[in-house]
């Protein structure tokens, strides 16, 4: 762990409008897509969009990080360039890159982040990332807490660690399913979500193990019981997952890893706060309240079972009671907490699908939902996946975010000064000069005429200010009148708020190391994932002597490795070798109707290969993540 250690929450913006919402309920940074070359499709914004929310965002010091994280064809590298320059220009404060290509171009001095799609799960790798420019590394999703503590041990570059969301059951960057089948690139943006299917589950012999279920679909990543842990083992960002998420979903989330940093950095010094402000909020954060399906630690304190959600990728939301009787238009539950008019209620039918419903009326515990389901019967287990009360808590304004500021007012010379100090020591001085009408006369009630004057002196109403403090110092009670106390006092808030601005800290692209170490590997095959022929040049500069193009190009012709991951269905259903001693890791097969993944498992490295082939026609799009 380093010395004051700052914590930095980050959250996801799916535009401007959600990354403001994300800083007003407590994110020091966040992460938005740029208007091309990102890599959740469907979540572009324009320029201007994102030079809104820095302009937002720098008022509290906090940082806009922007997702330029595709691999790029070499017909697109310069439109690539041309958009980092833009977002640079924008006032974004770094770059979440996944092409090396890019730092073989003349790039603007912004900081860049590796995409967790560059596979960062190794020290090895994590340290040349930092050599060669990078401030801050994404690490992969899968690593325990002790593997980040290794990587922290060996670079002293910023760590992101992903806290919360949805999980890619692949090593990020090293999953093809989606174009193999669909030609539509994960590693572009596109990803179709074969994991999020079901299959059935055959062994080498041909006999079923399971069926119809969502195999390669994951639980939803929940570390709040490993903030501690994952800080004191140098993680320095904590990421929420959900550029696709809808706004409840960051609000609610954000103001929970927001307490949750809070409270650490209140009982252990070494850590501190990387941005301004404290938000204060309308409503009881409530992760279990939002879509979720079902939460795990993941990998964070090593392999584990029940990290699956097998049954359904759907929400299905809290467990609230069994149907005890059905009527003609209603059913009755002997739940414990009351229903609201609009709550969504669900449960699994006899083939294990998830029924949902809107509850159109709640009578008590008697329901009438908007359509009753016929497979709906008695005993039947019923969860909430949509309470309308708290939905609507998080429709309204729902935080409130102030930076602390000191306010002192006194006598000088020509007449009086007042200066505000903020949280971070910024400071301005506004004068008001004597007049006839300004430090002229005395007040005639003196205890009175103060207490007012400090009552107005502290009022910043809807500016992002709060004062802690307010100090007077006069040599008389002067009588002043409130008109130009209120005056003084907006002057003063406009100026150091535009000197918070300035003073924002935006540092620059870290240098490469003049003798930058060899890359990790002498050889990259297609899971190098080069796509142009920059990034050739970058890897041929950094020592490596053999490189075949991306999956993308559409030479691997025959039966390869489309998705590598540490999640093992032989583990799952207890058929692992290193478990169960006369167990052979012999392949099995995933089939989908017509579709068949081959799963070889490589028990050295403890992991698992879904094994296929490109489909015949699948052709990759280009134009589909270029600017307008």
């Amino acid at each position: 762990m380093r010395p004051n250690h700052p914590l930095e929450l980050l959250a996801p913006a799916k535009n401007a409008a959600f990354g403001i919402e994300a800083i007003k309920h407590g994110a020091d940074a966040v992460y938005i897509g740029g208007p091309a070359f990102g890599a959740r499709y469907g979540a572009g914004n324009s320029v201007a969009e994102i030079r809104q929310l820095c302009d937002y965002a720098h008022r509290f010091h906090a940082r806009v990080f922007v997702a330029v994280n595709t691999i790029l064809h070499d017909d697109e590298l310069e439109a690539g360039r041309q958009l980092c320059l833009e977002l640079y220009e924008a006032g974004a404060d770094a770059l979440i890159i996944q092409d090396m290509g890019l730092l073989e171009m003349e790039l603007p001095p912004i900081q860049l982040h590796a995409s967790t799609q560059t596979d960062n799960r190794n020290p090895e790798k994590v340290a040349f990332l930092a050599d060669a420019g990078f401030s801050q590394v994404v690490l992969a999703r899968e690593m325990s807490i002790e593997e980040v503590a290794a990587v922290a041990a060996k670079t002293p570059i910023a760590l992101e660690y992903f806290v919360h969301g949805a999980l890619c059951v692949a090593y990020s960057g090293q999953c093809y399913i989606s174009h193999a089948h669909t030609g539509r690139s994960a590693n572009r943006g596109e990803c179709s979500q074969a994991c999020r299917l079901p299959y059935t589950l055959v062994d080498d012999k041909g006999k079923v193990i399971t069926e119809n279920q969502h195999l390669l679909s994951m639980k939803d990543n929940n570390q709040t019981d490993n903030l501690l842990a994952l800080a004191r083992a140098g993680v320095s960002s904590f990421k929420i997952e959900g550029r696709l998420k809808d706004l409840s979903y960051v609000k609610n989330i954000t103001a929970h890893y927001r307490s949750l940093l809070d409270d650490i950095i209140a009982r252990h010094p070494e850590f501190t706060r990387s941005s301004s402000g404290r938000s204060t909020y309308t409503f009881t954060p409530q992760p279990d309240k939002t879509f979720n399906r079902g939460y795990t630690d993941y990998f964070a304190g090593g392999r584990q079972d029940d990290i699956g959600a097998f049954d359904s990728p759907a929400f299905v939301g809290e467990l609230i009671g069994n149907v005890t009787a059905i009527g003609d238009s209603g059913f009755t539950v002997d739940a414990e907490k009351p229903f609201n008019n609009g709550d969504g209620v669900c449960f699994y039918d006899a083939h294990g699908e998830v029924v949902g419903m809107r509850i159109n009326r709640a009578e008590g515990l008697t329901l009438y939902p908007a359509n009753l389901p016929e497979e709906l019967s008695e005993g039947a287990t019923l969860f909430r996946n949509r309470d309308q009360e708290f939905e609507r808590a998080l429709e309204k304004d729902s935080a409130d975010r102030r930076v602390s500021l000191k306010a002192e007012f006194r006598e000088t010379d020509p007449g009086f000064a007042l200066t505000l100090t903020d949280e971070d020591g910024v400071t301005v001085t506004v004068n008001l000069p004597r007049s006839e009408k300004i430090g002229a006369e005395v007040a005639q009630n003196t205890e009175q005429a103060m207490s007012k004057l400090k009552e107005n002196l502290g009022k910043f109403g809807n500016t992002l200010f709060l004062a802690e403090t307010v100090s007077i110092d006069l040599r008389e009670p002067w009588f002043f009148p409130v008109s130009a106390i209120n005056g003084l006092r907006r002057e003063a808030t406009e100026a150091l708020e535009a000197a918070r601005i300035a003073a924002h800290p935006r540092p620059l692209r870290a240098a490469p190391a003049a003798n930058p170490r060899p890359y990790p590997q002498e050889e990259l095959t297609y899971l190098g994932n080069v796509f142009n022929a920059k990034a050739r040049q970058f890897y041929e500069k950094h020592g490596v002597r053999l490189i075949e193009e991306a999956y993308e190009a559409g030479n691997e012709k025959g039966m390869v490795s489309l998705m590598i991951t540490r999640h093992c269905l032989r583990y799952s259903f207890n058929l692992c070798p290193k478990e169960v001693k006369h167990l052979k890791p012999d392949p099995m097969t995933l089939i989908n109707g017509n579709e068949k993944l081959i799963l070889k498992f490589d028990c050295k490295a403890c992991e698992m290969h879904v094994v296929g082939k490109m489909k015949k026609g699948v052709k990759l799009n280009l134009g589909s993540i270029r600017p307008n």
